[in-house]
């Protein structure tokens, strides 16, 4: 577990380090979600939650635990994650609602209002949310061109923020959240309920030969999450008060980094 933690935190790390955040911010908040781990999640059936088994799980003691739990959190910035889905949702409509594309398959260009615009299409796919504000996102990631007629051009079929530090470690909280989870639930349950976590990777690729496969992992990734976003849609309905329900979505990721030429190894897949 050692080794792997220590894996594990370098790119975050490198991250934090980039990001001027000291290693004391780090720690305490690394403090406060131990003890919110125990507190929700490693309680004693049939009992109350304590200080004191949260002081023994989490190595702390009793007075910072208690000084972590009523201690107010600081209030977080701008929640990200809402906006993000919600921009994920009007670009899925785009794509897929036959109201918006042409006879190709192909998105349509709209205009901003009418029975077909863009007011429309966000208040179909994503609520109450005010559609000037969704543009204003779109528009600033680079996921939609407004021309100077008006109209609306869809340039990319996913919401990835392209400016914003804020939304990109946003991202970072979430999907790395994610890969722990299903690395997590695949140890305690693997045997008998395995959530799907694979990856291919070779070990002495040309680099020269690396745009290529971005190109392709990319479209093959994209064509392949677009299809699962397909049927994910058609399943998510209104569900009745008290019906169980989950969150659940798959995660592709492309990485690469620099191999010392003395050291190369035959490619293998895990």
């Amino acid at each position: 577990m050692q080794r792997a933690l220590a894996v594990l935190l370098r790119p975050l790390c490198r991250v934090l380090l980039r990001h001027s955040v000291s290693f004391g911010a780090f720690e305490d908040i690394a403090k406060r979600v131990y003890v919110q781990v125990a507190i929700e999640e490693f309680g004693i059936p049939g009992k109350k939650p304590s200080i004191s088994r949260a002081s023994i799980l989490s190595g702390l003691t009793r007075k910072e635990v208690q000084r972590l739990l009523t201690e107010p959190e600081e209030e977080p910035g701008a929640d990200t994650s809402d906006r993000y889905n919600r921009a994920a949702r009007v670009l899925t409509g785009w794509v897929r609602d036959p109201d918006f594309i042409e006879a190709s398959g192909e998105p349509r260009r709209i205009e901003v209002e009418g029975e077909r615009g863009f007011t429309a299409l966000v208040r179909r796919h994503s609520g109450d949310m005010p559609a000037r504000a969704v543009l204003d996102e779109l528009v600033r990631v680079g996921a939609v061109k407004q021309h100077h007629d008006g109209s609306l051009e869809l340039i990319t079929h996913a919401y990835v923020p392209q400016r914003s530090p804020a939304d990109k470690l946003g991202i970072l909280g979430t999907d790395v959240a994610d890969l722990i989870a299903t690395i997590d639930h695949n140890l305690q349950h693997g045997a008998t309920d395995p959530r799907y976590q694979r990856k291919v990777m070779y070990h002495s690729i040309p680099v020269d030969a690396l745009p290529t496969f971005r190109k392709l992992s990319a479209a093959h990734s994209q064509a392949l999450l677009e299809k699962f976003d397909r049927w994910l849609a058609e399943h998510d309905t209104d569900i009745k008060p008290g019906q169980p329900r989950a969150r659940v979505g798959v995660g592709i990721h492309y990485f690469e980094e620099p191999v010392d030429t003395d050291q190369t190894q035959a490619g293998d897949s895990a």
